[in-house]
This record gives C-alpha cells, structure tokens and sequence, in this order.
C-alpha cells in the first residue's frame, strides 16, 4: 500500500498514484479538534505532534506539519510574545524593529540557543519517532519578507522598502542565512520538506517582488533542494501578478490562494516536477459550504490546474470548520 510521503513525492513527480495528495493546512482546527490549547499547540511540541498525527489518521491527511504561527525566528532575534491560552501568539512589546537603525543590532541566531527554534526540530524528530516515513514531514521557515514584517510591523516594513533600500537588503540577507540554517536543522532532523512562507509578497507588487525577494526566495529553495529536501512556497493573498516568479523561483509546490481565483492560466506555466496547491477558499466554501459547493471546487482547483494540483484551500483551514465539513472535503479529495 503507498504511503502518504510515497504519494505525495510520486504526485509531484508526475507518476501515477492511487489518489491525489491531501495537503489541508490545519493548526488552529487541529488544536481544537484534538483538545489542545492553542498555547500548548505552539509551545509543547508531543501535544502539536500528538494532534496533527490523529488528524492525519482520522481525515486521512497526507502529510504533517510545524506549522502554529511564524514567530520562532523572530523571537530568537529577541521580539518577546505571549501565548494566550487558546489563541493565537501576540507581541509583547510592540515589534522588535522600532527605528530603521536597529536592524544594525540583529545578528543571525543560534539555533540551538532558542527555544523555538529547537522546539520545530523537535516536532519533525518526534514525528519520525511516532510515524516513522509515513507521512509527507513538512517543516517552515520565513521568508525574508515575511520576517522583516514579523519584527517591524506590515505598514513600517512597506515604507522602509522605499526609504531605507540599502536596510532592506541587509536585514533580507540576515533573514535569508537564518532561513538557511533553520531549513538544514530540519531536514537534518527528518523533514522531507521545508515550506518557505512569505506571506507579505503578495502586497508588494510584481517589481519590488522581482527587484528585493524573487532572488532571495529562489536562493533558499535551492538551497533547500542542495540538502535533498523538497521545496514549498506559501504566499497567501492575490499573487497573480508575482505567481510567475514563484514558479520561477523551482519551488517544488507553489500554493495558491483563493484570491487568484483560477489556477488555468498559469498551469503551463509549471515545471516538468512542480505542482499547485491549494485554491479552495477555507471561509465561503470549506467553513460554510454544503457537501456539494465543496467537492465542486476541489474538482475545479484539480482540472484547472491541469491535474497537477494537491488538494488543499488557499490557507489556513479555520477553526470554526465543523467536522462535518471538513470530513466532506477529505471525501472530495478522493473524487478527483
């Protein structure tokens, strides 16, 4: 019988599998689903483990993931946080970046000196302990947009691209050695994936996109293939104007969000070994969809794309999902 990691490697390649890969992006229902508080989902790395692996059996999900919140690199840069009980993780103090000249105080962290950077190894060693080569072991890093927004807000990281270029340039190539190094102590670890999140991308335009980060990004995800490990590029929002260059960039598996809405005209566009995933909208059709709004639109994503298309919505599976639903979409994800 093919294993998840089996299918999914097969599918991206191109040859035959029983069915296509089920990649839902599942932590907030995740937590909820399995009785863990969402404090506990981002800190306690056998409780994420424990919930994303009994999900993966009950859904027959085809892969598992670190994936809680995108701030464990900024925290090892010295942002603080708290964790509420059951939400999602907040600043502490404000962002770590609060005048431009602060980026001349960062320096490329220790791994193994912080403790949520390690507790991510942590996942994908206790991951391989439990599940062995099961199930498709996805590990995350930031992409360097994504981090400079994490530790100087979204507003203040846009300007800064215009007035501070020179900053820009520094701060991403810190990012970019600290995405480097986190990747490969994954991998090490067991990961047969690193996802790159670079979330913010979407919101800049396709020349300041191509100008500071395609390079960058495309610069990771080699990097990421020199370990022998596969590459996912996660940039949520409308990016149809940016989603050439991420197919450029030889990511693996480009996710794509409902706000493109049509995959067909980029499909040709994709490598001999790359894939889509995602598109479906995880609100309107996943959450408050019927039994039929849904498969439809796991049907549309997979033809669309030309039938090189994971299943999976555009981002985040939300916690309001009820499992009636979410059980609609599994069954979905076997009709295609």
């Amino acid at each position: 019988m093919m294993t998840s990691r089996e299918r999914t490697l097969k599918f991206i390649k191109g040859e035959s599998v029983d069915r296509v890969p089920f990649h839902p992006i599942i932590m907030r229902f995740a937590a909820k689903y399995c009785n863990v508080k969402y404090r506990n989902f981002c800190l306690n790395y056998k409780d994420k483990c424990r919930a994303m692996i009994k999900c993966a059996e009950d859904f027959d999900i085809d892969w598992v993931t670190v994936m809680s919140d995108p701030y464990a690199e900024a925290e090892a840069f010295g942002m603080e946080f708290e964790y509420p009980e059951n939400d999602l993780p907040k600043p502490k103090n404000g962002h770590l970046i609060k005048n431009i000249d602060d980026i001349d105080k960062l320096k490329i962290p220790n791994i193994k000196d912080h403790a949520r950077m390690m507790n991510r190894v942590h996942e994908i060693e206790e991951y391989k302990r439990l599940a062995g080569d099961k199930y498709f072991i996805v590990g995350w890093v930031e992409g360097p947009l994504a981090e400079y927004v994490d530790i100087r807000g979204l507003a203040e990281a846009c300007l800064d691209l215009f007035d501070y270029p020179e900053k820009i340039e520094k701060v991403s190539s810190i990012a970019l050695e600290t995405a480097k190094k986190f990747a490969q102590a994954q991998v090490e670890a067991g990961a047969h994936c690193i996802g790159v999140g670079d979330a913010a991308c979407s919101q800049i335009g396709p020349r300041l996109y191509k100008r500071l980060f395609f390079e960058k990004q495309k610069e990771l995800i080699e990097y990421i293939h020199s370990l022998g490990a596969i590459a996912k590029l996660h940039i949520c929002g409308n990016t149809s104007k940016i989603l050439p260059g991420m197919i450029n960039t030889g990511a693996d598996i480009v996710d794509i969000d409902h706000l493109v809405g049509s995959m067909e005209p980029f499909a040709d566009l994709l490598g001999e070994k790359q894939v889509f995933s995602g598109l479906s909208d995880p609100v309107t059709v996943i959450q408050d969809g019927d039994e039929n709004c849904i498969k439809e639109s796991v049907i549309a994503c997979y033809r669309q794309a030309k039938g090189r298309c994971i299943v999976s919505a555009g981002c985040e599976i939300t916690p309001e999902t009820s499992i009636e639903n979410f059980k609609y979409y599994q069954n979905a994800s076997k009709e295609v």
